[in-house]
């Protein structure tokens, strides 16, 4: 595999899989009082969507609590978390709790990415602020999933994610090793960009994987 094969696949699926909007940067969260009356609203009727049968549905309410941040539904998330069948709407549950302020589910996030939810899993991941929660995953991982979080972290590092990299294009297994310098050139590439170059835009993951589609109903595209 070519070095430029090796992070196109990632690039092209948060710059133009399918999805109208693109999620916000995770940060601080506000308090539940402190949301807006509309969104309060917003997110009940997302919340009771969060029991339709259509796993697709689920799933996409759960990304829109988590676009919202919305802590007011914390715990009748984490509810729905525990008896939640299907594998993507888990995860996208599990983004929605990170979202809420439940950093830990930020484990069950990662090891999505060695799984076939590993292309939901990076696109969450690649909407952190920023790239410091990941390393403490880097150097416990397994073969697969380093190569997923250096693909992540070539989206969002800076000038110390390089030095936290420089280990891996020594590795001994090839492609850990590619992926690795694949991310040190898009990191550099971005440093060194002019500051009014245009940013990129992210886009959410839809849909199921051809490996999922037996899990519920059928999702439609």
């Amino acid at each position: 595999m070519s070095r430029k094969k090796l992070s196109a696949g990632f690039f092209a699926l948060v710059l133009a899989c399918s999805g109208a909007y693109a999620l916000p940067l995770v940060g601080a969260q506000d308090e539940p009082q402190s949301q807006p009356v509309a969104a309060r609203l917003d997110s009940n009727s997302l919340a009771r969507q969060l029991t339709n049968s259509d796993p697709l549905k689920r799933q996409h309410a759960a990304e829109e609590l988590a676009r919202l941040a919305a802590t007011e539904q914390r715990r009748l998330v984490e509810g729905y978390r525990l008896q939640e069948k299907n594998e993507r709407v888990r995860v996208a549950l599990d983004w929605a709790l990170y979202r809420m302020g439940k950093r830990e589910v930020l484990y069950s996030l990662v090891r999505a990415l060695d799984s076939s939810r590993s292309d939901q899993a990076q696109v969450y991941l690649s909407e952190l602020e920023g790239p410091d929660a990941l390393y403490v995953f880097l150097p416990r991982a397994n073969g697969n999933t380093q190569i997923k979080l250096l693909q992540i972290l070539a989206y969002l590092g800076n000038a110390e994610t390089l030095e936290r990299i420089k280990p891996f294009a020594a590795s001994l297994d090839p492609k850990i090793a590619e992926a690795a310098r694949q991310a040190e050139r898009d990191i550099n590439e971005r440093l060194n960009a002019p500051s009014n170059a245009p940013a990129r835009s992210r886009q959410r993951v839809t849909g199921a994987s051809d490996e999922e589609k037996s899990d519920d109903a059928p999702p439609q595209r």
